[in-house]
């Protein structure tokens, strides 16, 4: 029995390891001296690898980072979002110089102007010069730091693609200024904004008069979410708000469903396979990063082309799964599918055979393949 204690310890332990924290210290010239990071690397991260990651910037990152972290790894293990870099940015003591703005014009001044300029022209290059990230960036803030992600939005080419503001403290003009920009944006941009019922009151009234706002903009290249939060406050609505925010951020990367399969796939002008292409090149352009095949989503288009009875669509499947599993049983058993569909047992019984010493996959094993041997064997005595 203090054996078995002993290995869950040690197994807790090693889960926690995969989502700790590396703490780096960077020189600034912009802030006049060093800044503490927390950066967040994705399981299994191979510097060497050609794979990029989309890079997740957090303010406030002594009490921000963690919950957002956390949610990416979580999220991120179950294929719902990508993996992430996430940087945390420590502002404990420097939280108020930071985000200080002028009270005339309402924009960054003094060590706010710096720390701006710090994030664009010391952060990003840091990080893209030590790390494999990908140009698609989001920024996270909360409260006062909610407010300063704002500024990024103004520069002519905005250096973020997704912002999530929980909670803004938002400075004077500021859901005029969103609105201009945000109207008449040119770049594919995200932008979610949250609040909830027990918020501070003042930023609660803001916000929704912000929101109100927002949401008559008319234009195709903005995708704007917002959330109201029934029993929660100015601090509990940021672990409500990052899920939600990360899930619509990501909706293009999430996994097939069957909303998805229904009332897309099959519905889909095209055969169930050009659905699929499609869908991937929409990620890689999207986000600036190719997502591999996954097993869920090769499933789904394989019982739309059953059910459209696409058999070409199907071999195509068959043929591609071969090339990006070729190690796996999954090529196989799409290919014995495939010839299943069209009548040829005895090429499906052969495919079924060759997949037997080939390497399981997560929903495929040699049981599987032996029931499938077995359907088309007796099959083939009728």
């Amino acid at each position: 029995m203090k054996k078995f204690y002993t290995l869950i310890i040690v197994c807790l332990i090693a889960l926690n390891l995969q989502a700790q924290a590396i703490y780096k210290t960077i020189e600034s010239y912009k802030l006049g001296g060093e800044r503490e990071l927390k950066i967040q690397l994705p399981r299994n991260y191979d510097a060497e690898a050609k794979r990029t990651y989309p890079l997740v910037i957090v303010l406030d990152g002594d009490y921000l980072f963690e919950p957002v972290a956390g949610n990416i790894d979580y999220q991120a293990y179950w294929e719902d979002i990508p993996d992430c870099i996430v940087v945390g940015v420590k502002q404990d003591s420097t939280r108020e110089y930071d985000f200080n703005y002028a009270e005339d014009t309402y924009l960054p001044v003094d060590e706010g102007a710096h720390f701006y300029e710090f994030i664009g022209a010391e952060l990003i290059p840091y990080v893209e010069d030590n790390y494999n990230v990908s140009d698609y960036r989001v920024i996270i803030g909360h409260d006062l730091s909610a407010n300063f992600i704002n500024y990024y939005l103004f520069k002519d080419q905005p250096m973020y693609r997704a912002y999530i503001s929980l909670s803004p403290d938002l400075a004077p003009e500021m859901t005029d200024r969103l609105y201009d920009r945000l109207s008449i944006i040119e770049q594919e941009t995200f932008y979610y904004m949250a609040t909830a019922d027990a918020d501070i009151k003042v930023l609660r009234n803001s916000i929704k008069e912000c929101d109100a706002k927002l949401k008559t903009i008319d234009n195709e290249k903005l995708s704007y979410k917002f959330d109201n939060f029934e029993e929660a406050s100015h601090y509990s609505l940021v672990g409500r708000g990052i899920p939600k925010a990360l899930n619509a951020i990501f909706a293009l990367y999430r996994p097939i469903n069957a909303k998805e399969y229904k009332e897309k796939i099959l519905t889909f002008e095209g055969s169930p396979y050009d659905y699929l292409i499609k869908k991937y090149e929409d990620i890689a352009r999207f986000y600036g990063f190719e997502k591999q095949y996954i097993e869920n989503d090769i499933r789904a288009i394989a019982s739309a082309s059953k059910k459209r009875d696409d058999l070409e669509s199907l071999e195509n499947l068959a043929k591609l799964v071969k090339k990006e599993f070729p190690k796996s049983m999954l090529g196989a058993y799409y290919m014995g599918m495939f010839h299943e569909q069209e009548g040829n047992l005895k090429k499906a019984l052969l495919r079924y055979k060759s997949g037997l010493l080939l390497e399981p996959s997560q929903y495929i094993d040699k049981e599987i393949m032996l029931e499938k041997m077995y359907e088309v064997q007796d099959m083939m005595k009728d």
